[in-house]
């Protein structure tokens, strides 16, 4: 097998593993709910969304840390830590010890989501990294689909620790072949210095932002709480700012957002993961809800359309992209995209699997053509000493507006049902279908859609605005790291 595809095939796996567990946990949390006693509404919110926070709060500093130290030696890191984290969460006897354990696994996944971009730019020919990150990427957004009808299935027949077991023998047999398979292409630059104050500051701002928008959109803090964790936040990114403008060696360089394919890439993906980041989850409480009342796995099954398209769309858009440019099936993408949205927000109590199909169809076929352009032509758009940072960049960003449209889309659902109700849905309760709040639900959800489809809409500006040629996407050549192999 030749070089290239050792990398992307075990960086496809660990990019599988990573977003399979991002909602894997969702369809578990009622069965968690009950067989883990004492754990309140609060811990599960925890245990579904402290994975993604850590995994989002990390990805630059251990993007910057692989360009300095090599991206391969942090990589198999990573996959270790995953393994090791994926076996103690099959081990919780608290619900306190699982979010302990889920965060130790999202530094796991930061460290397999920072260099798995990089390490394929390294790798692969100019002309065929965007077929390759296609692939890549497509198994990011597959993984978080599939992780629902999984989680489901798994927890069904073996009971939600099963969930975590079947990262184990996967995890180990990575580790292993990461280990033993890959090497090192990036050139690392002797004597660089690891920029602390930088990694803190970014790090806890982050942090502070995402839980304060996060606990306020669930009622989970008071106003006061609120004002004061999201202050610390921007004081914090604000120092980090200042912090970086004048350290010799900085954690983030800014230069790279004087790239302009780098900075229209990554606005054009913080857009898109703002109108998609939620899109599962209401749809879980739609499904699970009181008008629906489907169980897990029936639910996870509606989901399926969205998943199979995006395994279609996004190699081929891939593939295409290399040779005739990014620009057009990017923004084609989000054009087809945004229609779907647009019929998801006029969906009715009640819906026939054929009738979700259209519009995740739509969303599938978009997301497919969207991703693959887009994160190729970020990827060509630095040079190779800085893609760690640039992949960091560019995911933590993607992750920022993820978590972003989540909490959105709880503050909207909580002005529309009492919290108590939509926990109640949350831990898979049945919520009655003559509610008073009912149709206050699904208009939160139209809300939710619209949303989505006006933000998809914006991110068309930038994926025009960063040129349409293939030559402007890709400024420089490397050579073919497979060549003498």
């Amino acid at each position: 097998m030749q070089y290239k595809w050792v990398v992307l095939s075990n960086t496809t796996l660990g990019s599988l593993m990573a977003s399979l567990d991002t909602n894997i946990v969702l369809i578990a949390i009622p069965t968690i709910s009950r067989e883990l006693k004492a754990t309140s509404f609060l811990d599960l919110l925890w245990v579904l969304l402290g994975y993604q926070l850590v995994t989002g709060s990390l990805l630059v500093n251990l993007g910057r840390l692989s360009d300095m130290f090599g991206r391969v030696r942090l990589y198999t890191l990573g996959f270790a830590i995953f393994t090791a984290a994926s076996a103690l969460c099959s081990l919780a006897q608290t619900g306190e010890q699982l979010i302990a354990f889920r965060l130790l696994q999202g530094v796991g996944s930061a460290f397999l989501f920072s260099n798995s971009g990089a390490m394929i730019t390294d790798a692969f020919p100019e002309d065929e990294r965007g077929k390759a990150l296609g692939i890549n990427q497509v198994s990011i957004v597959i993984g978080s689909l599939v992780g629902l009808v999984l989680g489901g299935v798994l927890t069904t027949v073996a009971g939600w620790r099963s969930i975590f077991w079947v990262n184990i023998p996967i995890g180990l047999f990575a580790t292993l072949w990461s280990h033993l398979r890959l090497k090192e292409l990036a050139t690392i630059t002797k004597g660089q210095k690891i920029d602390v104050p930088g990694n803190i500051t970014f790090a806890a701002g982050l942090t502070s932002l995402i839980v304060a928008i996060t606990l306020e959109s669930v009622s989970a803090m008071t106003l006061q709480e609120f004002v004061v964790l999201t202050g610390a936040g921007l004081l914090l990114l604000v120092a980090f700012f200042f912090i970086e403008r004048r350290t010799e060696q900085p954690m983030l360089d800014f230069s790279l957002f004087g790239v302009k394919l780098f900075t229209a890439g990554s606005l054009a993906s913080f857009l898109n993961s703002m109108a998609r980041g939620a899109v599962t989850i209401v749809l879980t409480f739609y499904l699970q809800g009181p008008s629906m009342q489907f169980d897990p796995l029936h639910a996870g099954i509606f989901l399926l359309p969205l998943s199979a398209t995006i395994a279609i769309s996004g190699p081929a858009s891939g593939l295409l992209s290399d040779r005739y440019g990014p620009t057009l099936f990017a923004t084609a993408g989000l054009l087809v995209s945004s229609a779907g949205f647009l019929i998801l927000s006029t969906i009715g109590r009640t819906i026939g699997f054929w009738q979700m199909a259209v519009p995740l169809t739509l969303i599938g076929i978009g997301i497919g053509l969207f991703q693959s352009p887009n994160r190729a032509s970020v990827m060509n758009s630095v040079p190779p000493n800085k893609r760690g940072l640039a992949s960091g960049t560019a995911v933590t960003l993607f992750l920022a507006g993820s978590s972003t449209s989540v909490a959105v889309a709880f503050y909207l659902l909580t002005r529309s049902v009492p919290i108590a109700d939509l926990q109640t849905i949350f831990i898979g309760g049945v919520a009655r279908a003559d509610a008073p709040w009912v149709a206050s639900f699904i208009d939160s959800i139209h809300q939710v859609y619209f949303l989505s489809t006006a933000f998809m809409l914006l991110a068309v500006i930038p994926s025009i605005l960063r040129g349409g040629s293939r030559a402007e996407s890709s400024p420089s050549r490397d050579a073919d790291p497979d060549e003498g192999i």
